[in-house]
């Protein structure tokens, strides 16, 4: 039965050594066992997938997804073909409700296999699909993500608590996710194609929506979601999570009521936008607001708003509305405050004009590493609006528009603190005088990987001090002092 030819570890005479060595570098594919019995030599160690790597689908998995999303879109398709929308009433749950009963019949005339199990899932994504936005509701029901991250149809990271992860969503391809991108922004008047293949947007709740398509997106089209919850992050969860102390949040409400200028700063991810909504919660009720976007997010509770986006150019090119031309129009609305989600190009110079004549207590953010690389960041941006002012000028301008600088940083780990509080002093020269009132200090990194340190206050008085006190803000002078202020245990 068993053959005796050449089998590996088949006994057979000892080969004579060779008369000179092989180099040590050099490895047999085969072994000499005592006895002169050969074996394989162990295979080469197989380097092991790298974290949050897309999972590898067998072909058996890879046809069943393939028939499950070709009966989703048999199925889909034949409820628009029998959707009559004129005897459908009703409110969303209700509509739902009856969609359901529609989906389950036709589903129960396809002659299929799917388990119970399988059969509501597949009913659950047609009505995601008919109502909302995909495989992209399971994701936004979860109320602990804060981040969706696209990186083409098969892949799709989620972040939370501030840490990324893979999820096991997929797109059917990359046809189907461009239909979700284009549901998304055509809900607010805008369009991604080839002519615009970028675009922000934002969803009903106020996420913030950027999506940029092939040719630009080499991998398949990618879309990138903020999510701002339906609960928003109030002061009371900052002093919970151990992102600012008390102390610092009632000398941030006296300089927000005594309407100090103040640019809020931080990089990318490290809740500026969230920290502008809060500190316009600061805002008394009797001034007129005027907030200026490229796309709507701030959600700012006083009763006397007027909200304002920007406008990209139409198919011909034409019709383009910026930030800057905003800015300039809402000078002429009576605003008592001027709150711009960032600025980031020319509309800085004339934020800081806004600043200078008389709209005090305006708030705006910037993309900027800490507060003093701040000033670099306004330098840059004031020349690009195309004005060869001298750069005295522009710090002079500078130093008499912002009052306040306040940072916000994302930490090792995922924590997101305010990590320093900074007064404009002046000039001094050519040089702006700055001084730091409250600071985080890390003092490292705990078992989890998450940093871990102490806020201080530097011991030093701000010289608006007494603009707060004729504001009538009943401020405590003894939190300048110099002392750590103690922090509540983060959950």
């Amino acid at each position: 039965m068993f053959s005796k030819s050449k089998s590996l570890g088949q006994s057979k005479p000892a080969t004579p050594a060779p008369a000179t060595p092989p180099p040590a570098a050099a490895k047999p594919a085969l072994s000499i066992k005592p006895g002169g019995a050969t074996a394989a030599a162990p295979p080469p160690a197989t380097k092991a997938p790298a974290k949050n790597a897309p999972p590898v689908q067998t072909k058996a998995e890879h046809e069943k997804q393939e028939q499950f999303y070709e009966l989703k879109t048999r199925l889909h398709r034949k409820l628009v073909e029998q959707l009559d929308i004129t005897k459908i009433s009703g409110d969303e749950k209700e509509l739902r409700s009856q969609i359901r009963e529609l989906v389950v019949s036709l589903l129960d005339q396809e002659n299929t296999l799917l388990n119970f199990t399988d059969k509501q899932r597949l009913i659950d994504e047609v009505l995601d699909e008919t109502f909302g936005l995909g495989p992209l509701e399971a994701l936004l029901s979860d109320p602990m993500i804060s981040d969706i991250l696209i990186n083409g149809p098969k892949t799709v990271y989620v972040e939370r608590k501030g840490k990324l992860s893979l999820t096991k969503i997929q797109f059917r391809d990359n046809d189907h996710l461009l239909h979700v991108i284009d549901k998304i922004v055509s809900a607010v008047g805008r369009r991604c194609d080839e002519t615009t293949p970028m675009v922000d947007a934002r969803l009903p709740d106020g996420s913030r929506v950027n999506a940029i398509i092939p040719p630009l997106a080499i991998d398949g089209a990618a879309m990138s979601i903020r999510r701002f919850g339906a609960d928003p992050i109030t002061w009371d969860d900052y002093i919970r999570f151990g992102s600012v102390v008390p102390q610092m949040v009632e000398f941030l409400r006296w300089c927000v009521h005594a309407a100090l200028n103040i640019l809020i700063v931080g990089g990318t991810g490290s809740g500026k936008t969230t920290l502008l909504n809060n500190l316009s919660t600061f805002i008394p009720d009797d001034e007129r607001i005027v907030t200026i976007e490229d796309a709507a997010e701030l959600q700012l509770r006083q009763p006397h708003v007027v909200r304002l986006e920007t406008r990209p150019a139409n198919i011909e090119g034409k019709g383009r509305i910026t930030i800057r031309d905003l800015l300039i129009n809402s000078l002429r609305m009576r605003p008592d405050r001027v709150v711009v989600g960032e600025c980031r190009g020319p509309e800085t110079l004339d934020m800081l004009q806004a600043m200078n004549t008389g709209h005090d207590g305006s708030l705006t953010t910037i993309h900027a590493n800490s507060t003093r690389d701040a000033v670099q960041r306004v330098e840059t941006m004031v020349m690009m609006s195309g004005f060869e002012l001298p750069i005295k000028a522009i710090r002079q301008q500078f130093a008499s528009a912002v009052h306040l600088i306040v940072q916000a940083q994302r930490l090792t780990g995922g924590p997101r603190k305010l990590t320093t509080i900074t007064e404009v002093q002046g000039m001094e020269g050519d040089i702006i005088t700055m001084q730091d009132l409250f600071k985080f200090e890390q003092q490292g990194v705990d078992e989890n990987g998450k940093a871990y340190g102490q806020f201080i206050s530097s011991g030093i008085r701000p010289g608006f001090l007494d603009r707060l006190k004729a504001a009538g803000c009943p401020i405590d002078p003894s939190i300048f002092e110099r002392q750590v202020l103690p922090v509540a245990s983060p959950e």
